[in-house]
């Protein structure tokens, strides 16, 4: 069973997401938040696997409260997915880098929804290719100068060169179709460059391929 915190100051947002939810058998609401502090006390409560943080919260936010729910070693399990209006709002890059493992649009559908829950339930990172890819090159380009990468040092050229089609927003399938690959063994490179990195999941792993300069936007046509 997929246990879900609802985080979100609209009642109505949060009372639309339940009922989607609440049809699965394999999905469970076990809260409701109406700003940061309840959705950190919940997440301490009931340790769920997926928490849906909206950002803009009176108080606490939804991006302080991502962090400290990211940060917190007693809540390691728990996995945040930032809801958010528009797909390039300008909180999201900072969600990302805080430690969500993704996001989704409110208005997004009810398949969509019950996907993302289980995409990240089961420890992998919400990335569509196309929006996110568009979302952190906009955010990157802010940048002044992409931060050394030092870290990167410990992977094999053929990580780094998977590394890079991740941060393109590639799929493991994909991946592996560009690099002749099967895709259990573009799923290992995965799992293992994230292990040497040490980041949390495939979204981490999008924000430190662009900050260390390893891709700029643009780099895969």
């Amino acid at each position: 069973m997929i246990r879900v915190v609802l985080a979100d100051d609209q009642t109505l947002v949060r009372a639309g997401f339940r009922s989607i939810l609440s049809d699965e058998d394999d999905i469970e609401v076990v809260g409701e938040a109406a700003d940061g502090e309840q959705a950190l006390a919940l997440a301490h409560e009931h340790r769920p696997d997926v928490v849906l943080m909206d950002i803009r919260m009176p108080g606490t936010d939804g991006l302080e409260a991502t962090r400290r729910i990211t940060a917190d070693p007693r809540l390691a399990g728990v996995r945040v997915v930032i809801l958010t209006t528009f797909d390039m709002d300008d909180h999201v890059y900072g969600a990302l880098r805080a430690g969500a493992s993704g996001f989704l649009v409110k208005d997004t559908g009810p398949m969509e929804l019950l996907h993302g829950v289980r995409v990240v339930a089961r420890g992998d990172a919400l990335i569509a290719p196309a929006v996110t890819r568009r979302l952190i090159s906009e955010f990157a380009s802010l940048r002044r100068q992409p931060e050394p990468g030092p870290r990167l040092n410990a992977l094999t050229e053929r990580e780094r060169e998977v590394m890079g089609l991740v941060g393109a927003g590639l799929s493991n399938d994909e991946i592996a179709a560009r690099l002749v690959l099967s895709p259990a063994t573009s799923k290992t490179h995965v799992s293992r460059i994230m292990t040497k990195l040490g980041v949390r999941d495939r979204a981490q792993l999008v924000i430190l391929a662009y900050e260390s300069g390893m891709i700029t936007p643009g780099w895969l046509a």
